[in-house]
């Protein structure tokens, strides 16, 4: 069926919309962080700003430890997506292939564990890193990270391995090829796609979350870049607007750089293996 052209002019005005309302804080913390204090405080702001100004953000490196809290949070993030894709991987391979009451309770409770808001968990959590001395260390927050990405790490790799065809483990078992070698060598590869996209979003949580780096960082050298731009914020509330939109703006730019680089290989993948199957 032909679309009518009114019909196709709704689609693409609604899917312009969309990316106007998707684009709108990027480009304005984009505007803010260029323009001098005078201009922000101008009762006419303009989208461009007249006189943009590199200010900000050598005014942002200058107050704020930008570069040590962003390798905090380039650590944990990145501790936080390879130990959940390591973890997940295996988990759902069983969960896909095992048919069994215990594999859909699993299953199950994966997608009710994602209702669980982060209030509910953090008492809990921050008890169990107490007694393991884990609290105020970069390595008690990847635990939580992990813990975090690991329900949906798992909800959207068992979707991957249960679209790779069953026949070509078959066949690898009658090559005489066990579990985990079939898993490595057959089940692995073809998942590629999956488990980068997993990775991305595991890190992609990790690197913006803030609630769980505020509760159990209070070293300022341990502490994570979201917990930093707070500290643009004085005492009465009253926010430092160039250098946290410049800070903000720089934080940004790492989840961007490593889903631009990877997401070639996510849709190359996933076409390869439509034409595999």
């Amino acid at each position: 069926m032909r679309t009518r052209p009114a019909a196709r002019a709704g689609q693409y005005t609604a899917l312009l919309a969309y990316l106007v309302f998707l684009a709108f804080p990027f480009l304005w913390l984009l505007s803010v962080a260029f323009k001098p204090p005078r201009e922000l405080g101008s009762l006419h702001p303009t989208w461009i700003p007249k006189h943009p100004t590199l200010a900000n953000f050598r005014q942002a490196f200058d107050e704020q430890p930008l570069v040590h809290a962003a390798f905090n949070s380039l650590l944990a993030a990145t501790g936080a997506a390879v130990i959940a894709v390591a973890l997940a991987t295996p988990m759902a391979y069983v969960m896909a292939r095992q048919r069994t009451r215990l594999a859909r309770a699993a299953s199950g409770w994966v997608v009710v564990s994602q209702a669980f808001p982060f209030v509910l968990v953090i008492i809990p959590l921050f008890l169990v890193l107490k007694n393991l001395r884990l609290i105020d260390s970069v390595p008690g927050l990847v635990t939580v990270y992990v813990v975090w990405a690991l329900p949906f790490a798992l909800w959207m790799l068992v979707g991957y391995v249960r679209a790779v065809p069953v026949e070509l483990e078959e066949a690898a078992a009658v090559d005489g090829a066990g579990r985990l070698r079939t898993l490595v060598s057959v089940t692995a590869p073809l998942l590629a796609p999956g488990i980068v996209a997993t990775a991305l979003f595991a890190f992609i949580t990790a690197w913006n979350e803030f609630f769980f780096a505020l509760v159990l960082l209070k070293t300022p050298e341990k502490q994570t870049l979201p917990v930093v731009l707070t500290h643009f914020l004085g005492a009465e509330g009253v926010a430092d607007l160039g250098p946290l939109a410049a800070a903000a703006f720089l934080a940004t730019l790492p989840s961007l750089a490593v889903f631009a680089l990877i997401q070639r290989r996510i849709t190359g993948g996933m076409l390869a293996g439509a034409v595999k199957s």
